[in-house]
């Protein structure tokens, strides 16, 4: 059962990236999160099964990448927002801005 209510998550900002040359390519969102009150990082992979996510907000406050206190399901966030991250006509490869 997903914890994560779809509902109350707004992407803020969305960007494609290739990864470099050889890298596989993913892209990342600010999405705002109004189920926990704040910001997350989400990191997903075209390829499904392959998202990161970290609040924005303990990163920011308290330099925090720790398992256990910013470490979120990413399968629940991909769940919610993989066909709005991956759909036509957001950020792709066509961006000339791509990295």
């Amino acid at each position: 059962m997903t914890r994560v209510d779809p509902t109350r998550l707004q992407i803020i900002d969305l960007a494609y990236h290739r990864n470099g040359v050889a890298g596989r390519p993913f892209k990342v969102a600010l999405v705002d999160d109004a189920n926990l009150g704040d910001v997350k990082l989400v990191i997903m992979f075209e390829e499904e099964g392959y998202t990161a996510v970290l609040s924005v907000d303990k990163l920011h406050e308290d330099e925090d990448i720790s398992f256990g206190t910013n470490s979120w399901r990413g399968d629940e966030y991909e769940t919610a927002l993989r066909s709005e991250m991956w759909e036509e006509g957001s950020p792709s490869t066509d961006d000339e801005d791509a990295i």
